[in-house]
């Protein structure tokens, strides 16, 4: 295996690029259309997870050496911000079709959604239940949730 990589570093590097192209991938199978924006972001949260195991690009932040390793931490930022970028894409689409209040921050709430996301692995790892994890999917979308027709928010 050493004859590609020159050392184990880029074996590492290589694993982590290879880990946050799938994660990308299987986001974008949920983010891309068809469906409102709102419809969207409940795929993407509501998407198929092995919970208990974790989210494999956030896991790699707790790994002390991609931490201090600016060269493996890259891939790591670059997923998570190429998702941020894509919930805050959704969300403004959606303020612009009537579907979110036209106040709200995309950027901040797809930091929320990403934030749920990775706090409810989190939750769910300590409790050995996905039930933490489903349950912030839950409140999340109750409050995103669009407003009903001649609600105060429409």
């Amino acid at each position: 295996m050493y004859h590609h990589f020159r050392g184990k570093p880029d074996l590492a590097l290589a694993a982590i690029r290879r880990t946050a192209a799938e994660m990308r991938a299987a986001a974008e199978t949920v983010l891309a259309p068809p469906g409102s924006p709102y419809e969207r972001v409940e795929a993407y949260l509501r998407r198929e997870r092995d919970v208990l195991r974790g989210c494999p690009v956030g896991r790699l932040t707790m790994d002390p050496d991609v931490v201090a390793d600016a060269a493996l931490r890259a891939p790591v930022d670059e997923t998570l911000d190429w998702l941020r970028g894509r919930l805050a894409a959704l969300v403004e689409e959606g303020k612009e079709q009537g579907q979110f209040a036209p106040g709200l921050d995309a950027g901040d709430i797809a930091a929320t959604i990403l934030a749920t996301v990775q706090g409810g692995y989190v939750l769910a790892r300590a409790s050995g239940s996905p039930a933490a994890f489903d349950a912030g999917v839950r409140g999340l979308l109750a409050l995103l949730a669009p407003a009903a027709p001649g609600s105060a928010h429409g």
